[in-house]
This record gives C-alpha cells, sequence and structure tokens, in this order.
C-alpha cells in the first residue's frame, strides 16, 4: 500500500556531541529545506515528509531514502533539496551524483557502523558510565539558565538585525568579554547564528524573543525567570514541607505574571469555550480571572452575555487594559478582592475558577468551591480549569512537576487528581460533577 506517491525518510537522529551523525551535519535544516520545498511546489498530497532514526550511514550525513523505489541519498545538503524534488518528485528521475547505488557497499558500511555502535554501548555499560539522556537531563538547567539571562538583558532585541560582542555589550550596559561568552552559547543552541565575528537571531529568536515582533513572548517568558530563585530553594522546600521564601510579588513580576497566563489564556480560550458552551449563560464570573481573556472570550461567543472579573487590586489595571484593547468594556467589568474569604456574589449562571485551586491547599479548594455554589443562579454550573493529575499521580508529567512549582511558591498549593476534584465538588455541594478533557496541558472539571 502506498498512500503517498513518494515517502522520505530524513535521518534526524540525535547523537552525543562529537559522534559522527546526520543531525550533527545538518539534517534539520535538510528536513526544513524539504518539507519548504514540497509545499512551495504544491506536492504536500503527493509527497510525504518524516523525521526516522539512524540509517546508520553516520560518516556521510544527512542521509535520506526515498520510497517506494528505496533511493539512498547521502551527504544531501539544504542547497541540493530544489534539485530533489524538481528532478525526483516531479520528473521522476533520482539525483544520480547524490544517490548511493552500490547496495553492497552500502550494507556494508551500515553493518560496520552498527558494530562500532554495538561495541561502544557495552564498553559504557561495563565501565558503568551515566546514560547520555540522564546526564543531559540533569545539566539542562544550564541552557534553560542561558536562555533566561538573554531574555532578562534582552540581547535578542539588542542583536537586531545583526551585531558584534561589544556592540551588544554597550546596548546593554554589560561587560564585552562575558557578553560575547553568552553569546557564543546561544549560537551553540542555535538561537543565534554566527557569521564572521557579527551575531544574528535566528528566525525563532527574532519571532519569539525581539521587541516589536508581533508574537513577542519575551514579556510572558520573564514570568519563567522570576521563577529561578525560587526553583533553587526546592531541596529546602521538600525539608520543609513548604515554600521557604515569602513576600508579595513586586508590579514587575506581577506584569510578567499576567503576562505569561494572558499568553496561555489567549490560546486556550477558545478550545474551553466550546468545551463549556456560552450560549446559556447570561451572568458570569471570572474567579482570579487575571487579563480577562477567558471573560473577554466568553463575551464574544455571547453578546448578551455579562462577565465579572474578580482579582486582587494589583491586576486590576492590567485586566482593564486587555478589556479595553478587546472593545467589551461595556460587558465585561472588574472588581477587587480577594478569593481566598467572602461571599463572591451571586446569581451567576456560570462560575469560572482557572488556575487558581494549585495555588490553594485542600481545606481552601474545598472551602472556595462551597462559595462558587452559593453563588450560582438556580441551574448553574462551576467550570475549574486546571492541570489534572491521573490517579497515582505520576502523570501528566507536566501536572507532576507543576506540584514542585507549586512548593516552592505557595503555602499549601499543589497539581490535584481528578478524584480529589470530584470529592471536593460533592462535598460542595455539587451533584452532577464530570471531567472533560482538553488537547493540551490543562482539563476541566464540571460541576452543577
Amino acid at each position: 500500500m502506498e498512500p503517498f506517491r513518494y515517502h522520505v525518510f530524513v535521518c534526524d537522529q540525535q547523537k552525543p556531541e562529537g559522534v559522527p551523525g546526520c543531525a550533527a551535519q545538518g539534517s534539520g535544516q535538510v528536513l526544513e529545506a524539504l518539507r519548504r520545498e514540497v509545499n512551495a511546489r504544491g506536492l504536500e498530497d503527493d509527497v510525504q515528509v518524516t523525521a526516522c532514526g539512524s540509517l546508520g550511514l553516520c560518516e556521510h550525513g544527512p542521509n535520506l531514502i526515498v520510497y517506494p523505489e528505496g533511493v539512498w541519498y547521502s551527504c544531501v545538503t539544504p542547497a541540493d533539496v530544489p534539485e530533489i524534488v524538481r528532478s525526483h518528485f516531479e520528473e521522476d528521475a533520482p539525483v544520480e551524483r547524490l544517490a548511493r547505488t552500490d547496495p553492497a557497499d552500502l550494507r556494508a558500511e551500515i553493518l560496520e557502523n552498527r558494530g562500532k555502535m554495538f561495541a561502544a554501548r557495552r564498553a559504557r555499560e561495563a565501565a558503568g558510565v551515566l546514560p547520555d539522556d540522564l546526564n543531559e537531563r540533569i545539566r539542562a538547567f544550564q541552557e534553560s539558565r542561558a536562555v533566561l539571562t538573554a531574555l532578562e538583558l534582552d540581547v535578542f532585541t539588542a542583536v537586531g538585525d545583526g551585531a558584534g560582542a561589544v556592540e551588544v555589550a554597550a546596548s546593554l550596559g554589560a561587560d564585552p568579554r562575558a557578553t560575547e561568552m553568552l553569546l557564543n552559547a546561544l549560537a551553540s543552541l542555535s538561537l543565534l547564528v554566527k557569521r564572521e565575528g557579527v551575531f544574528h537571531n535566528s528566525p525563532a529568536a527574532a519571532r519569539y524573543f525581539t521587541a516589536g515582533s508581533r508574537d513577542n513572548a519575551r514579556p510572558a517568558l520573564l514570568h519563567t525567570a522570576h521563577l529561578w530563585s525560587r526553583w533553587s530553594t526546592l531541596t529546602e522546600c521538600v525539608r520543609a514541607g513548604a515554600a521557604v521564601t515569602h513576600g508579595a510579588r513586586d508590579q514587575d513580576q506581577t506584569e510578567a505574571f499576567i503576562a505569561a497566563m494572558h499568553r496561555n489564556a489567549s490560546e486556550r480560550a477558545p478550545l474551553v469555550v466550546r468545551a463549556v458552551g456560552a450560549e446559556n449563560v447570561r451572568r458570569m464570573l471570572d474567579v482570579g480571572g487575571g487579563s480577562g481573556a477567558y471573560s473577554i472570550a466568553f463575551a464574544r461567543a455571547n453578546s448578551a452575555l455579562r462577565a465579572d472579573i474578580l482579582d486582587l487590586a494589583a491586576v486590576e489595571p492590567i485586566a482593564l487594559r486587555h478589556i479595553r484593547e478587546a472593545g467589551v468594556t461595556d460587558r465585561v467589568k472588574v472588581r477587587a478582592g480577594d478569593l481566598r474569604s467572602g461571599r463572591l456574589g451571586e446569581g451567576y449562571d456560570l462560575v469560572f475558577v482557572s488556575a487558581i485551586c494549585h495555588m490553594l491547599g485542600a481545606g481552601e479548594n474545598l472551602d472556595l468551591l462551597r462559595r462558587c455554589r452559593e453563588a450560582l443562579a438556580p441551574g448553574g454550573r462551576v467550570v475549574i480549569q486546571d492541570f489534572i493529575l491521573e490517579p497515582d499521580k505520576t502523570a501528566p508529567r507536566f501536572a507532576a512537576l507543576f506540584a514542585l512549582n507549586m512548593l516552592v511558591g505557595t503555602r499549601g498549593g499543589s497539581s490535584y487528581s481528578e478524584p480529589e476534584y470530584a470529592a471536593w465538588l460533592g462535598e460542595a455541594g455539587f451533584r452532577d460533577i464530570r471531567r472533560a478533557r482538553l488537547p493540551g496541558i490543562t482539563g476541566l472539571m464540571i460541576g452543577s
């Protein structure tokens, strides 16, 4: 069976640095060029491009195989891709100068490389060497810290359309020697490209990390940078059982936090609105609604809907700014308050609680849900959006790790499981309780 006219497998095996392999020789760029050229020529319905593991020709990468003929190509560069697409995929004529045509030679090279790999693996196992993937995970903080420092300094904006280390350092008010070290490290991570001593932003860095870009994520990512110091206290927090550093966010941290929440919420809001439905909602309460992204999305989905956002006074001006930009000031209002205590109001058809429960302890969540029920009109619903763990609490991985984020940052917060949410909802007086699974890292618990 051949669902596509051609199926191309491109080796993109990631190997330790210093070990010959296609990835180290640019297979990622070849993959990108292939997909771009296939789309540009309108062949995406005829040619399937798939990344695969090692093809066994490590010294002659990047390597790829084209089926159904089984044509093997070696030493392919991005510059070769237009010729392959035109000649092989459009004209049915393989590119002979890149093709491996001797099956015996091909098999011998693959078997030789396989033997070397197995021998090296046995030697490492006998010596008790730490596996590469485990070692990389342990040292992953180094890459993260380099990127976070670059974001804090706004390095990518300083690089702009191209700049040397001295120029970037002057723009940042930083040390030239240290700045060059950081820029070189960022180039090693493919976030910058260095040509003749001049650094340039990669396409991804230019799009997501530079001021003026429509998709600039830096303001939101600064929240992650602010988490660094708290995560460095994890060992002490595990001993103590709670966060060992305390103190309210300053305004810069609040801005970064709400920016991060707004970016996430703007992406997830359409999914949530579709799953919950806005057609029968007249009044909505958005508990701890932050930037107002969810209230705005519900208001846009139903022109008769009115939403109230409850959040801290420091958040109110940020929410109002987003509400004005969305043009829904007549239907989305903000009131300052503390969700941890007091009445939440009354007569709401929907009480929405997003990214709140993980900040609270079990008793606090039960209390909050009881007050949510009191705020509902007859037939109303409470909808919780959060990271929902499976019953044994080891999956999903993001939610399990996020529990540690709450350990280092809150008095009693955590990630919670579906049975825990269901128990709180039941005890709070809700009878119809269900979970709605969404694509991505969060889900919904709904009670009515």
